[in-house]
Formats: structure tokens, C-alpha cells, sequence
């Protein structure tokens, strides 16, 4: 396969996933399909775990991979930027992606291992996972600590799971297009015009 139409196929494969990353962020901010927990939540009276502000689907895994798959995507196609220049630059922009995936990945891998804020049996808000011994998400048993936001558990582990796989692949996929940038700049892209 050309360089030029790597790029093409990387560009594309990487716009869903960095819309899934945002589009993932964005509902852990509503727990129980709700705004009543973004609009309760302070500093002294948390309903929404850190991570979730952190913004790493949004920030992390959507606009910082965003831009670059669209430099990449227009790298493979003909015209200006299929060339040696737009390879160059591509690498750059890779590395860039690569970055945010990796914020996207740190942000989703601690919202899982710390569980989400929730309400326990006597009201009290809090992280009842967070420093547990045990691993909560190997021990469903003991998901129904939280009662409020309903299902919470289920949720974040199914939100910030999603988030992970996709900025792992956005991570790889950067990641080749690294190197295809790399052999696009030394060798050319391989796009001929057609007369």
C-alpha cells in the first residue's frame, strides 16, 4: 500500500474514534441519563468523579486526535499537501494524537480504577472503591454499595472502557502513521496524476 493511501485509511479510521471518545465523555457527565448530578456537583459536595472532568474524551482522545486525522487524512489525497512536505508534517501531527490518546488513556484507565462518586445505603457521597484492596470491577457483588446515581458502576465501567479501547487505537493508529510519515517523506507518497 502507498503512503498516501495509508494515510487516507488512517485519517478515516481515526474520525469515529474520536468522535466515540467524545461522544463518551461527554455522557459521563450525566449518570443515570440525568443533569441533576453536573448541576449538584462542587468541590465540597462531589456527584461526578474528577476524571470525568478531566475531559480526556473530549480534550484528550476527540480534539487532540481530531485535527491531526484530518492533516492526515489530507495528506493521502492528491494536490498540495501529497507530498513530501505533507508526510513531514504529518509526523508531527501524529505525535500530537498520539499525546492525546495517551491523556485519553491515563484519564480513562484511573476512572476505572477509582470507581465512580456515588451515594451509599445512609446517604453519604463518596468513592467507595478507591481505596479498596480488592478490585470492585472483579467483584460485581459489591457494586450495589452505590444506590445513587442508579446502575453508576455499570455505567462508568462501560463509558470509561469504551473510552480506553478507542484511545488505544487512536494511540496505535497515530503511532503508524508515524512511521508511514516517516517512509512517506523519505520515498514519496507514490500518488501519481492522472492526465
Amino acid at each position: 500500500m502507498c503512503t498516501g493511501k495509508c494515510s487516507k485509511f488512517i485519517g478515516i479510521a481515526l474520525y469515529p474514534l474520536a468522535l466515540v471518545s467524545i461522544l463518551c465523555n461527554i455522557l459521563l457527565f450525566f449518570p443515570d441519563w440525568t443533569v441533576k448530578y453536573a448541576q449538584d456537583d462542587s468541590e465540597e459536595t462531589p456527584r461526578l468523579t474528577n476524571e470525568v472532568k478531566y475531559m480526556g474524551g473530549v480534550l484528550g482522545g476527540g480534539i487532540l486526535v481530531l485535527i491531526p486525522a484530518i492533516h492526515i487524512h489530507m495528506t493521502g489525497k492528491q494536490g498540495c499537501c501529497a507530498n513530501r512536505c505533507g508526510m513531514f508534517l504529518s509526523i508531527g501531527f501524529a505525535a500530537i494524537g498520539v499525546a492525546g490518546a495517551l491523556y485519553s488513556l491515563g484519564v480513562a484507565a484511573a476512572g476505572l480504577a477509582n470507581g465512580p462518586v456515588c451515594s451509599n445505603a445512609s446517604g453519604f457521597w463518596g468513592r467507595p472503591f478507591q481505596n479498596n484492596n480488592n478490585s470492585y470491577l472483579q467483584n460485581p457483588d459489591i457494586w450495589s454499595t452505590c444506590k445513587e446515581p442508579k446502575d453508576v458502576v455499570q455505567f462508568n465501567i462501560g463509558l470509561f472502557s469504551t473510552l480506553l479501547v478507542a484511545s488505544c487505537l487512536e494511540g496505535i493508529l497515530c503511532g503508524f502513521q508515524a512511521v508511514n510519515g516517516l517512509f512517506g517523506c523519505l520515498c514519496g507518497t507514490c500518488n501519481s496524476k492522472s492526465v
